[in-house]
Order: structure tokens, then C-alpha cells, then sequence
């Protein structure tokens, strides 16, 4: 029987995801003691990039938040890989790490990273409260629109 969360993930429709491995010189997770590290996820399907452009010109914030929401969504799947399955052994989660390729003129990060901090909350409650950065930045790789990192409490 699924958990709680993967119930959760179930209400809102959301099948997490084969994970996909790493581009470069890095892992996608890494734990240390009570804490698991994901590395910057995009939004990409099926190993291919769903959003390409930049905040401001190409993407309206909705569609900058759908794009950090799929962030989130591969974030997740990282998570379950790196605990063997079992998205329960979430405690938290700690922060969320948000860069958005956008605009000199833009100024609404904060609007497109809530697609991936509402994610959270819609997740694990409560427990998907978290601290956050949200970066403005002019390029990222393969000119994603967002990338997101994350930390989670585990036990």
C-alpha cells in the first residue's frame, strides 16, 4: 500500500518519474546523516527538456511556475530513488534552491519558484515548509527556463 505522501502525490495526479542520470561530473543525491542533498533538477520529461526561454520574454510567471513545479516533480523522484523507495522517511523539507533565467527587467522569481514551493506543501503539509532562495540569473544550462535544488530532513 502507498504512503502517505505517494497518496498525496496520487490525489494530484502526479506519477513520478523515471530519474535520469546525471550530465555531468556529479551525483543526483547525496545523504548525509539525517539529511538528503538533490542536486539543481529542470523541467524535463522523459530525459528531454519540456520549457526552453526565458522568464519575461519567452514565459509568463504561470508558466515559469508550471516549469518549477516539474522541477519539483523530478526533485521527488531523486528523493524516492535515494530512499530506496520509500518517500515516508521524510521528516521535512528544509530548503529549496530556485534560479530563474529571466530578463534583466524581470522581478517576479519569487511568483515562479511558489511553483515548486506549493508543490512541497501540497506534498508533505505542513512538513513541506521550508526556507528558499530565488536566484535571478541571465543562463542556464540548455537555456532551461528554472533549475531547483533541494534539502530534506529524513529519518
Amino acid at each position: 500500500m502507498a504512503g502517505k505522501f505517494e497518496q498525496n502525490l496520487a490525489r494530484l495526479g502526479i506519477s513520478l518519474p523515471a530519474t535520469v542520470a546525471p550530465a555531468a561530473n556529479y551525483v543526483p543525491a547525496r545523504r548525509l546523516g539525517n539529511q538528503v542533498y538533490i542536486s539543481g533538477q529542470v523541467p524535463s520529461e522523459t530525459g528531454k527538456d519540456k520549457y526552453t526561454g526565458k522568464l519575461g520574454s519567452d514565459y509568463t510567471v504561470e508558466e515559469g511556475q508550471a516549469a518549477a513545479r516539474l522541477c519539483a516533480v523530478n526533485i521527488l523522484a531523486q528523493l524516492k530513488q535515494a530512499l530506496d523507495g520509500d518517500l515516508d522517511r521524510v521528516v521535512g523539507v528544509i530548503r529549496l534552491g530556485g534560479f530563474v533565467n529571466a530578463e534583466p527587467d524581470f522581478k517576479d522569481h519569487p511568483k515562479v519558484i511558489n511553483g515548486a514551493s506549493d508543490l512541497m506543501v501540497d506534498v508533505f503539509g505542513e512538513a513541506g515548509r521550508h526556507a528558499r532562495a530565488a536566484v535571478g540569473c541571465y543562463s542556464l544550462p540548455r537555456n532551461v527556463p528554472v533549475e531547483v535544488d533541494a534539502i530534506f530532513e529524513v529519518n
